[in-house]
């Protein structure tokens, strides 16, 4: 058991590391278009995108898959742009399309699965069995998931509720800030 939670909190403190803030700004892109009443739908979409980071987790532990991992930094960044310019384009209001944003966000989970696979394939390499670490790690990062889409749906409340401020303006403001962010981050990568 000891063992599980330190792999539990490496996976919510790797989500939640602000040096490593390119998987906060995905999540707040993610689900920042969303407001407090839509958490249901919230959570299934970060759990997809868990899903997809954990296999390629997996994957990439047990040797499977290998890939140059200065293209999986720059291609962490672009997932971002992609999702905020969804954001800001899309239309989230037609139900038949939501299937098409769980799916990107599992696939986009799988690139954001391997940005982190080396570190942890060395801490797991000490390990004689590493499937319930990795199964903690998971979990862990799940788990701080939803810390941060708690904190973007109380903030977006209370942006919407308390101050006025419209879903459409909303978005737009937090997808076009993360927007830069990114853009910064992937000409910095290139």
């Amino acid at each position: 058991m000891q063992d599980f939670s330190i792999y539990f909190e490496l996976g919510w403190q790797h989500i939640l590391d602000w040096e490593g803030y390119d998987h906060i700004l995905f999540v707040t892109a993610l689900c920042g278009v969303y407001l407090l009443q839509d958490w249901r739908k919230v959570l299934v979409l970060v759990t997809a995108f868990t899903l997809g980071h954990s296999l390629t987790l997996a994957l990439s532990v047990f040797d499977v898959v290998q890939v140059n991992s200065d293209l999986i930094e720059f291609l962490i960044p672009v997932t971002i742009i992609i999702t905020t310019l969804t954001n800001i384009i899309g239309k989230r209001n037609h139900e038949q399309k939501n299937w098409l944003t769980y799916a990107y966000a599992l696939f986009f989970g799988l690139i954001h699965g391997l940005g982190f696979s080396n570190y942890l394939k060395s801490l797991l390499g000490k390990e004689a069995s590493i499937t319930a670490p990795l199964f903690a790690f998971n979990v862990g990062l799940e788990f701080g998931q939803i810390v941060i889409v708690a904190l973007v749906l109380c903030f977006s409340f209370v942006m919407h509720r308390v101050f006025g401020v419209s879903r459409r303006d909303w978005n737009l403001f937090l997808s076009s800030a993360i927007f830069g962010i990114a853009f910064v981050m992937a000409l910095e990568r290139v």
